[in-house]
């Protein structure tokens, strides 16, 4: 038996909010929350810019003790995580326990703690290493800690599949309650890699955008003039259930979580499939296990990454799969305004579709004045849209070709 999955709380720590709600305020109101990094001195690198969170308190979220023995990843996810329950209200009724499960992704884990190691360990020697050290730099110490916290007991587990990890939680989240072994899932992805070596090993890559005289207007996916993403960090958590547990309960249902695909390119471990064909697999995928067709999807949230073949692939697999469709569904890219949150982001981009379904609000691509004429489809360019949306598709490709799509629908009895 397959159990229908749904979606009942949401948590979210972001650059442009600390909480669901004041980041869907300021996403729909178009403002961008990148700027100069602060965190570390940045004038050696070619890029000088990120989107930063701003004003979090770990301390509200836990004691002193747990935050000094936290990454800045593992906060924000467990400030999620609190958000979510509490949203969803299954703490405060004691529901979670040997039933709940917490699955959450991360693309590097603990990097920022590891990077303080490294001088410590060159400047001072092996001894004066942290006992924490280890369990700060797991990938996996997020999940931990919040099962830990909250008492879930069911699958713990990270996903770490790059720019997908986020989706890829969510979605084995949903397969994990499909099949009977959780009834509530808390799952997300959570990321803080705004740190020395990762901007320098972005840079090297040349993924990441250098428009540092104008941080505001450095994200510009599908615009002819983009030069790469913009770092971004935060986390969103969800609280999944299966209907019939949050049925019983009396819950509010924010939508439901349709369908999931993943697929991989083997291609190239950084570029995309340079015809978008596996990412057009992924979102057939997903659709396919939603039982949706194509022409019901009423919003696309793009990877949209602002790098000059991520988008034009990305159109390419949503042409492949809509086919003359594409040209009406309204598509948007909110790494416009957030930048990219790598293991945070399809976990965010997954949130904000179900904010889109429940406010029939479509966010804006912001920054996109000079349209790439191969990136023809229509983004939503600069300004929400209000428009009634029951069905939404996020994409998110990932570094090692990684496809992962998620399909969430209005719910209905």
């Amino acid at each position: 038996m397959s159990h229908r999955v749904v979606v009942t709380g949401l948590g979210m720590v972001s650059p442009v909010g600390l909480d669901a709600n004041s980041t869907w305020l300021s996403l729909v109101s178009g403002k961008s929350g990148a700027g100069p990094i602060t965190s570390f001195d940045t004038s050696c690198f070619d890029t000088r810019i990120g989107a930063e969170v701003k004003g979090f308190d770990p301390l509200k979220y836990m004691d002193r003790k747990d935050a000094r023995h936290m990454d800045r990843f593992a906060q924000f996810a467990m400030g999620a995580a609190l958000q979510a329950v509490e949203d969803a209200g299954i703490q405060a009724d004691g529901l979670i326990g040997d039933d709940t499960g917490v699955v959450i992704g991360s693309g590097m884990g603990g990097l920022g703690t590891l990077n303080d190691a490294f001088h410590v360990l060159q400047q001072k020697g092996p001894s004066r290493i942290s006992p924490y050290l280890a369990p700060m730099m797991m990938a996996d110490s997020a999940s931990g800690q919040v099962s830990i916290r909250l008492g879930a007991r069911a699958a713990n587990y990270c996903t770490t599949s790059a720019c997908a990890s986020g989706s890829d939680a969510i979605g084995e989240a949903m397969e994990i309650i499909k099949r009977g072994d959780a009834t509530v899932m808390i799952a997300g992805g959570a990321d803080a890699l705004i740190t020395p070596i990762t901007l320098a090993a972005f840079n090297a890559a040349r993924a990441l955008s250098k428009r540092n005289d104008e941080p505001e207007k450095a994200s510009r996916p599908f615009d002819r003039e983009r030069d790469g993403f913009v770092l971004g960090e935060g986390a969103a958590i969800m609280v999944l259930e299966s209907l019939d547990f949050a049925r019983d309960r009396g819950a509010r249902i924010l939508a439901e979580a349709a369908g999931y695909g993943a697929t991989a390119d083997a291609f190239h471990i950084t570029q995309p499939d340079d015809k978008g064909a596996g990412g057009a697999r992924a979102i057939k995928r997903a659709l396919t296990k939603a039982g949706i067709a194509p022409e019901e999807v009423d919003y696309i949230n793009a990877h949209g990454t602002a790098t000059s073949l991520n988008d034009k692939c990305e159109t390419m697999a949503i042409k492949t799969v809509f086919g003359p469709a594409a040209y009406r569904i309204p598509i948007s890219s909110t790494k416009s305004m957030m930048g990219h949150l790598l293991g945070a982001a399809g976990a965010i981009e997954a949130a904000i579709c179900l904010l889109v379904i429940r406010n029939h609000v479509i966010p804006p691509t912001i920054n996109l004045t000079h349209p790439d004429p191969e990136c023809d489809l229509d983004y939503v360019p600069n300004e929400a849209r209000q428009k009634v949306v029951r069905i939404a598709v996020t994409n998110s490709f990932g570094f090692g070709g990684h496809n992962s799509v998620l399909v969430f629908k209005e719910y209905r009895e």
